[in-house]
């Protein structure tokens, strides 16, 4: 497949490139400085500036995933900062659809990026494709009118899936560095009360699962990417004191996160139990469906 990712250079761009062009597909990456690629089958297009022109050199694809947004979790949620967060994706949105406006040959599937937070947070509910649930808090509302702005991509006959990632583990990026970092200097603990879902998924599982849709041509709309067992949060830091031998005693209190973190706190001390169930009941198989073994495979490779 010829295959245009935006976002293309972020966390989960840069591992999906990577396992797309071993499995022998051609990965055009839209990016505002184009540069040379040592990979015969990874390009580098520019895009959003003055004179890009990248309709000449992707106009036969066959899908386009658009990963690109401003992180969530890189600085406290301030009033400039959620415009920021909303903006990066609607405008990036907004330009890929005119891209695709511009091609003679439209590609065949447009994978969005979108978000769990769509769903809003719960002790006790259990959230699938099919939850319709609505909340007014700032994730909700952004997932919203990504996936709204999106979904206009069905108006060119392109079929359209909107990836709701859940809390995605790796190793040098995301949130699990960061997670880990306490446990390595002996002073990890519960977070919060301990008894908030964690939907997670393994980054091999995320990359697995975007080239199952590519390939699977009656999956359309939202779609879960969360491991099939989610945990609460304080057996997900007794694992990862498991894996890496370190102890789970020191607590971190709800209002110190709430002080240090602001809004932005909703993300570790609220969380939401989110099920795969389109990708399980059209036969995807996770490779990491359960926490213990996926950080093994993460921390002790």
């Amino acid at each position: 497949m010829k295959i245009a990712i935006a976002g293309g250079t972020g966390f989960v761009g840069k591992a999906l490139t990577s396992y797309l062009e071993k499995q022998g597909h051609d990965v055009y990456i839209l990016t505002r400085k184009a540069r040379p690629s040592t990979n015969d089958r990874i390009h580098y297009i520019e895009w959003l500036t003055p004179e890009s022109q990248p309709e000449k050199y992707i106009s036969s694809l066959d899908a386009f995933i658009n990963l690109a947004g401003e992180s969530i979790n890189s600085g406290r949620w301030t009033e400039k900062r959620k415009q920021r967060i909303m903006n990066s994706r609607l405008s990036a949105t907004k330009a890929v659809l005119e891209l695709m406006t511009k091609l003679e040959h439209k590609p065949e599937v447009l994978i969005n990026a979108s978000a769990i937070g769509i769903y809003g947070t719960s002790w006790n509910e259990v959230f699938t494709e099919s939850s319709t649930k609505t909340v007014n808090d700032f994730l909700a509302r952004t997932v919203i009118a990504w996936e709204e702005e999106a979904k206009k991509a069905e108006q060119l006959g392109v079929r359209t899936v909107f990836t709701r990632f859940g809390i995605i583990l790796g190793k040098e990026e995301g949130a699990l560095p960061r997670i880990v970092l306490p446990y390595k200097l002996f002073i990890g603990g519960t977070v919060g009360s301990g008894d908030q879902w964690l939907s997670w998924v393994h980054i091999k599982d995320v990359v697995r699962s975007i080239e199952f849709i590519l390939n699977t041509q009656n999956i359309s709309g939202a779609v879960n990417i969360t491991a099939p067992h989610p945990t609460k949060m304080k057996e997900f830091g007794q694992t990862v004191a498991k894996v890496l031998h370190r102890p789970h005693w020191l607590p971190v209190p709800d209002f110190a996160l709430r002080l240090l973190l602001g809004e932005m706190s909703i993300l570790v001390l609220e969380g939401q139990q989110v099920l795969p169930e389109k990708l399980q009941k059209l036969g995807f198989n996770f490779s990491f469906p359960y926490l213990e073994e996926a950080l093994y495979d993460i921390l002790q490779s």
